[in-house]
């Protein structure tokens, strides 16, 4: 059987994390897949290592603009798969317009389902953008053999707006690469913080409306006018809340004596700013699937975490919740994790353990799996329910 994969708009981030870590692991022989075929721009291929069983197609249309990602898809992907003999496509970046069947899609953001996060951009392109994607991504989730949700509160907040699908579904989450894995260190005691030695807080995630930087920033700012030893390391690229953020640091520490903004740090080396933390902090309100939560879950650090989408999901009983649109709710989450070393330190291992059960490998062989069932439908190789 031969597998293609249609990663025209997969291009950075989360989408691009997943499509490389998946192809770094699987396994697809195992499932009776003897090539895997990708089509996608110079920069998205270059990121995915080379496998014996893996062909990477450059189509030139696709370093262009939205619109020459619209008409390949559109005009010459459906083609192109038949030709290549494919028995199943697989459109990880949500929306398709191929026409080819079968055809297996996956849902990765959550914004366009969400309309109290798209508000967050007003009357922008972005907001377009969103409703474009809203429109093009339900139309394809009622029409797709199967649908990859990445957790049950994705799954649910995307069915409220597109209704029963005709097809099958399943929850298949992300995993976290190992090389964030560290087992929780000695934690300090309270009376151990000083301004010689504070508390390190991280939070990494770009710089959007929906992550909640500048509150973070108003909670440290807080907790050091009330006397704690704390400081804020902020990693992440910028993007459209940074004028918000810089206005934000402007005002509450504009010495930076307390808060630095390191602005993008190549995903190879997010690990050494996780190792060097005393508490993680993860302040989003809408999340498909949270994996930075999941980095810091994996790296033993006690996490500070937003209550709202699937992030009670992901960390369970293993933290400490706040309202990421209340500044003073999250001082008092810091403040817990801060004041006790006890809660840090069981935090923490309850993270770690939890992150165990994320792995690339289940999300690889749990993905090829669901792809092959409908191969093996669509052949009449076998009868059964996916």
């Amino acid at each position: 059987m031969i597998l293609g994969i249609d990663a025209s708009n997969i291009r950075a981030g989360g989408g691009l994390t997943h499509l490389a870590e998946l192809l770094r692991v699987a396994e697809p022989l195992a499932h009776g897949f003897t090539r895997v075929i990708v089509w996608a721009g110079i920069t998205t291929l270059t990121k995915i290592e080379d496998r014996e069983w893996l062909s990477k197609v450059v189509a030139p249309l696709l370093g262009g603009g939205l619109p020459y990602r619209i008409f390949w898809q559109c005009f010459r992907l459906r083609k192109l798969a038949q030709q290549a003999c494919c028995d199943v496509l697989f459109v990880p970046g949500g929306s398709d317009c191929s026409g080819f069947c079968p055809m297996v899609t996956m849902s990765q953001n959550l914004l366009p389902f969400e309309w109290r996060e798209m508000r967050r951009y007003g009357r922008s392109l972005y907001t377009l953008k969103f409703l474009f994607l809203r429109w093009t991504q339900s139309r394809s989730f009622r029409k797709a053999d199967g649908v990859i949700f990445l957790t049950k509160y994705a799954r649910d907040a995307v069915l409220k707006v597109t209704g029963s699908l005709r097809g099958k579904s399943a929850i298949i989450p992300h995993g976290v690469n190992r090389r964030f894995s560290m087992p929780p260190r000695l934690q300090r005691l309270h009376a151990d913080f000083s301004e010689a030695s504070p508390c390190r807080v991280l939070y990494v995630s770009i710089v959007s409306p929906y992550k909640h930087h500048w509150q973070v920033a108003n909670a440290v700012a807080r907790l050091r006018a009330e006397g704690v030893p704390v400081v804020l390391e902020l990693v992440g690229p910028p993007a459209e809340g940074l004028t918000l953020l810089k206005e934000t640091l402007d005002r509450v520490d504009p010495d930076g004596s307390f808060i630095t903004y390191r602005g993008a740090v190549p995903y190879e080396k997010l690990d050494e700013f996780y190792g060097r933390a005393d508490i993680g902090v993860f302040a989003s309100s809408c999340e498909n699937m949270p994996n930075i939560l999941l980095e810091g879950m994996s790296a033993g650090l006690p996490m500070a975490c937003s209550r709202m989408g699937p992030m009670p999901e992901v960390l369970g009983d293993a933290g400490v919740y706040f309202d990421p649109e209340n500044s003073s709710d999250i001082a008092r989450a810091l403040r817990e994790l801060i004041d006790s070393r006890d809660l840090r330190v069981r935090l923490a291992q309850m993270a770690f353990e939890r992150a165990q059960i994320f792995s690339w490998q289940r999300c690889a062989e749990e993905t090829f799996a669901f792809l092959a069932a409908f191969t093996r439908i669509q052949n009449g190789i076998i009868e059964r329910h996916v």
